[in-house]
């Protein structure tokens, strides 16, 4: 993904959480959301965040594709 790439994220339960990881020297967790069951959150990467890590069941939609977690 580039920078300036959007991806969606559809909280299929309550309490999806979604995690952004820093980019650098040491990856740390820099920011959370938690979502309930059919919020959407539409997010990027950017400059500090190089990875986002999503716990609990919810459909992700990527320029990529679309995948599912499995949940907690």
């Amino acid at each position: 993904m580039r920078e300036n790439d959007f991806f969606v994220i559809k909280a299929e339960e309550d309490g999806v959480n979604v995690i952004g990881l820093t980019r650098g020297n040491t990856t740390r967790f820099h920011h959370s959301e938690k979502l309930d069951a059919g919020e959407v959150m539409i997010a990027q990467f950017t400059e500090h965040t190089s990875a986002v890590k999503v716990r609990g069941k919810a459909t992700i939609q990527t320029n990529h594709g679309e995948m599912k977690t499995e949940g907690s």
